[in-house]
């Protein structure tokens, strides 16, 4: 195992208890010496376990993936098995096996299979001890791929929305480009009003400084009057009158008064060329102040645009970044469909290598058929060999047992003679010691 993890490779026993809890019945000899289709059921078994996916859950996408090939029939079966392999491979990469290949389902060994289903069972024990958070994490992955998928749609109607603004704005465009040639005229004008009505408001100011100046002379002038009046009133009264002298007076008196006359007609032509400036002043301020109205108004249209335009740039980053966003998934699919047909590549390779492997496994087998049964010939020639040496062999054995029975009765009568005579013997040496007189010791 090329990891960096460590996890106990469990017995044959607690590998087959292990299954047997969970509902799924294994026996010591499949753990021992698995073949294909038991790993095979196995492994859907511990898919199913964790993750709920069956072969009936794969059947719709598989059915989707074969519905865009030419040949559907032709990579049905391939690509049921690479989708199943593939969700097997996310598990056991979970469970911490980076290694697990094609080669663990179809041509399972014994020692790497005991571990893959250790590190397998120590996984889904984990998980079964860590459901609640498990569970939390599917309800946040479900809740995150339908936020991606209301996502998408929102994209897909900012998108149209967008395609429907820059539709508007190219129909707007004319009309925009003449209310800002209209509202750069507007704006050169009202500053021309402005600077007119700041001229004539220093003439207004200008003509009430000289209309105040104009009434104090003339109060200044009433005043002298009533005053010169009373001073005529009273000294008439006190001096002679002589003719001459009031005639002239008079005279003067009537001069001043036409002076006087003049003088106030000359004011109040003053006055009323001042209150036709003022009317003109104030039809000049109405119209100033509709023009204020009016650049309000077209103010108001400018933030107006200017919220549309920013609105608008809003709308563009967002667009910018829901396409960047769909580059990233359209680069994603990219890459899925190259993983998908290197994995092609791959299974038409492996299919191919195990063709070529089933080609000579099957030549090996006939020529290990063939030398079978030349060595059943050999071994027919060579048991009927075997069956003559052995009648031979039963043959001498019977007859080294004759001559073994003959041989011990013939050592049974020489032993016998040869004790006899040994007693003979002694019994001669006994009586001629006896004979000689000397003392023999008998052996035993």
């Amino acid at each position: 195992m090329t990891s960096k993890f460590w996890f106990p490779s469990l017995p044959v026993s607690e590998v087959v208890d292990a299954f047997t809890g969970w509902g799924y019945s294994v026996s010591p000899e499949q753990v021992a010496r698995p073949t294909s289709d038991f790993v095979l059921g196995v492994y859907s078994a511990c898919l199913e376990q964790l993750t709920g996916i069956t072969l009936d859950t794969l059947q719709e996408p598989l059915e989707q993936a074969l519905a865009t090939m030419e040949n559907p029939d032709m990579f049905s079966q391939a690509l049921a098995h690479n989708l199943l392999l593939y969700h097997i491979q996310r598990l056991a990469h979970a469970a911490k096996i980076e290694d697990f290949s094609a080669k663990d389902l179809y041509f399972p060994e014994p020692d790497r299979t005991r571990a893959v289903f250790s590190a397998f069972i120590n996984f889904i024990k984990f998980t079964e001890q860590s459901e609640a958070f498990i569970h939390r994490l599917r309800n946040q992955s479900t809740a995150v791929v339908k936020e991606r998928q209301a996502v998408l749609e929102e994209t897909e109607d900012l998108e149209q929305k967008m395609s429907e603004f820059k539709v508007k704005r190219e129909e707007d465009e004319p009309k925009c480009e003449a209310l800002r040639l209209e509202n750069v005229a507007l704006m050169e004008q009202v500053i021309s009003y402005k600077d007119r009505q700041m001229g004539l408001l220093q003439d207004i100011e200008s003509s009430k400084q000289q209309k105040a100046g104009l009434v104090a002379e003339k109060e200044k002038v009433v005043t002298e009057m009533a005053t010169s009046t009373e001073n005529i009133n009273r000294t008439r009264s006190r001096i002679v009158q002589s003719p001459e002298r009031i005639k002239r007076n008079i005279s003067t008196m009537g001069l001043t008064a036409a002076e006087e006359k003049r003088a106030v007609t000359t004011n109040e032509a003053k006055t009323r060329d001042l209150q036709t400036k003022i009317a003109a002043l104030l039809n000049i301020e109405k119209e100033v102040r509709s023009c204020v109205e009016q650049l309000q108004v077209i103010e108001k249209e400018v933030r107006t645009l200017d919220a549309a335009q920013k609105e608008l740039a809003d709308l563009k980053d967002t667009l910018d970044s829901k396409k960047g966003e769909r580059a990233e998934l359209l680069m994603r699919r990219d890459r899925v469909h190259k993983q998908y047909s290197n994995a092609q590549e791959k299974l038409e390779r492996a299919q191919r290598h195990a063709e070529d492997k089933r080609l000579a496994s099957q030549q090996t087998l006939e020529r290990l058929q063939r030398e079978y049964e030349e060595m059943s010939v050999e071994r027919r020639d060579n048991d009927r060999q075997v069956e003559e040496l052995r009648a031979e062999a039963n043959d001498i054995e019977r007859q080294m047992a004759e001559h073994m029975k003959t041989s011990q009765a013939e050592l049974s009568e020489l032993l016998a003679e040869y004790w006899q005579l040994r007693h003979e013997t002694e019994l001669y040496m006994e009586i001629l010691a006896n004979k000689l007189g000397m003392q023999v010791v008998r052996s035993m």
